[in-house]
């Protein structure tokens, strides 16, 4: 019996024979200098490549329910590769330089995707992947490279890999998959999510764990404390199949609580929202029983060839900037999500992201910044260049009169900041009267506490705002100095580091005595053991990954508010 602790991507635990994928061979992209003449046969080839991934990513769609997760990121996919933006830049890149299409295209490809990584935004990093997902497979169709066939996984398995991309993730759905056991993935990633979505046990960080687990081996896969057993003993396999029989029960009591609100055993009230990255998301949202939406990240929506001048802008935005991202096009996104929730509230968060590259605007100069985290990003790119917060800002105020809408400003550290963005949203309101055009005036805008500074000076803050939300995953690592996607320092990051707990405790407190609601989208929300210490702490809405909203009802159910003040006091002075 060997034990090999990894980190929990997925909870539960799952136990079936191992299926060992193969190392991807690594392609070999050849560079070679073509003629003029080879030129538009080189284009051709390409075009009809993309043709068939989209066929291809069609057949799967067609073959999953609407409300389904992996069906939203195939139809993602599917605006990746009809991105006319991203696809001229290949073109232009293609006719400038006399190298054959494969090169081009893997190189444009790879900085794309390195720009997302770099982007210092959780989210649009884990994007890099479904870029190099996408367009592999477009690459692959040109090198006639045919990699291993998910298909061949059987019923039952335990699938051991390197890696996965989304786009094998669909075996997922497919098939009776008993867990996943990756050396490489982020606990954000679209398999991960995916895992959780479907209900499968899954554990990342395995090193060589494709070279340690044989074929056909026994493996246990515990995603709930991110450990993977091979060849367990009998009685490690007779305690595994009990505690997965429990946890089937408890999945089925689980259901119960999709249409009820999130109740205390004494009967106080708690409000379970959803984070979303795109709009269809927000149906998965509705169908699990959310309150409404807690995050709704529109970074996604910018990548998007979509939102570039599709739709009849306003006549003012166009004349501005013809380049700059479609009014429309997020009008719409945003009024899609509005309507699906309909009285229940939405909060959309303005730009979080940093503008290297990933916004093919105009107005915003391409640098490479040293340091993208700490860099010119979220509200501080949208105020130095105010037109995209002014477009965004005029597409989320027409959008407002389908639903409950709320404005939320990311990376706030300064009151004047709050005040700047506000001076812009009355400009928009003042546009938009002008124009004739219908909006609701009193939108709620709030921001997120997301770095020390922000919480230390939350009594400052709070009375320019009409709501607060924890951004718990950059408050711990800018707070504790620690990069948790940096494998060499990421064990040493710790939500419940004291100095993060006493500054989310005192956000909590200014939040209560300026009488703002203080809310949590980060991943404390809904991990069991400090989804209780929030509650303890007086936080009483809770914004999370839609699948995992009626476990923490459930959770919830179990305890009394003195019951859980006793346990978050306990982390408070423990030290």
């Amino acid at each position: 019996m060997n034990i090999l602790q990894g980190v929990s991507a997925s909870g539960g635990i799952g136990i079936g024979t191992a299926f060992v994928v193969p190392d991807t061979i690594k392609r070999v992209i050849p560079q070679k200098k073509i003629s003029e003449e080879d030129r538009a046969g080189g284009w051709k080839r390409f075009t009809n490549a993309v043709k068939i991934v989209q066929l291809r990513i069609t057949e799967n769609i067609v073959t999953l329910p609407k409300d389904d997760l992996q069906r939203v990121i195939f139809e993602t996919y599917q605006l990746m590769l009809d991105d006319t933006t991203f696809l001229q830049q290949i073109k232009n890149a293609y006719d400038k330089e006399s190298y054959n299409i494969e090169f081009i295209l893997d190189r444009e490809v790879q900085n794309y995707a390195d720009k997302l990584r770099n982007s210092g935004n959780e989210y649009l990093s884990e994007r890099a992947v479904d870029i190099g997902d996408v367009f592999g497979r477009v690459l692959d169709e040109l090198l006639d490279y045919h990699p291993f066939n998910i298909e061949q996984v059987p019923d039952g398995a335990v699938i051991v890999a390197k890696a996965m991309n989304p786009s094998d993730a669909v075996i997922l759905s497919k098939r009776k998959i008993a867990g996943l056991a990756l050396t490489e993935g982020g606990v954000s990633s679209h398999v991960a999510i995916l895992a959780k979505n479907y209900g499968i046990p899954a554990v990342f960080a395995l090193e060589n764990i494709t070279r340690i687990v044989g074929p056909e081996e026994t493996i246990i896969v515990d995603g709930t404390i991110g450990q993977v057993t091979i060849n367990p003993d009998e009685k490690t396999i007779k305690s595994c199949t009990r505690a997965i029989e429990t946890e089937k029960e408890h999945e089925k009591a689980l259901k119960i609580f999709r249409n009820k609100s999130a109740l205390t055993k004494d009967g106080t009230r708690f409000y379970i929202y959803a984070n979303i990255g795109t709009p269809d998301e927000a149906e998965i949202a509705q169908k699990e029983g959310a309150d409404g939406i807690g995050l709704f990240r529109t970074e996604f929506l910018f990548m998007s060839e979509t939102l570039h001048s599709k739709g009849k802008q306003s006549k003012d935005s166009a004349d501005n900037d013809s380049n700059s991202i479609s009014e429309e096009a997020q009008f719409q996104a945003y009024k899609q999500v509005l309507q699906t929730m309909g009285d229940k509230p939405v909060t959309i968060r303005t730009l979080d992201t940093g503008g290297d590259k990933l916004i093919d605007n105009a107005g915003i100069p391409k640098t490479d910044e040293k340091n993208p985290l700490m860099g010119l990003r979220a509200i501080r790119l949208s105020l130095k260049y105010p037109e995209l917060l002014h477009t965004q800002l005029r597409a989320l105020y027409r959008a407002s009169i389908y639903g409950n809408l709320k404005i939320m400003l990311p990376l706030i550290t300064d009151v004047s900041q709050i005040e700047s963005a506000k001076a812009m949203a009355v400009k928009v309101q003042q546009e938009l009267k002008k124009e004739n055009i219908p909006f609701k005036k009193n939108v709620p805008i709030g921001i997120m506490i997301e770095t020390a500074a922000a919480a230390i000076i939350a009594d400052c803050l709070a009375p320019k705002c009409d709501f607060f939300s924890l951004g718990t995953n950059d408050l711990t690592q800018y707070t504790i100095g620690i990069d948790r996607e940096n494998p060499a320092v990421s064990s040493l990051y710790n939500e419940f580091h004291l100095a993060v707990l006493r500054l989310i405790q005192s956000t909590i407190n200014c939040g209560e005595k300026a009488k703002i609601p203080v809310s949590v989208c980060g991943e404390m929300a809904s991990r069991p053991n400090s989804t209780l210490v929030l509650a303890g702490m007086g936080v009483r809405s809770l914004s999370m990954s839609a699948k995992q909203i009626t476990g923490v009802k459930e959770l919830l159910s179990r305890f009394t508010i003195n019951e859980l003040q006793a346990i978050s006091l306990k982390s408070l002075n423990s030290l």
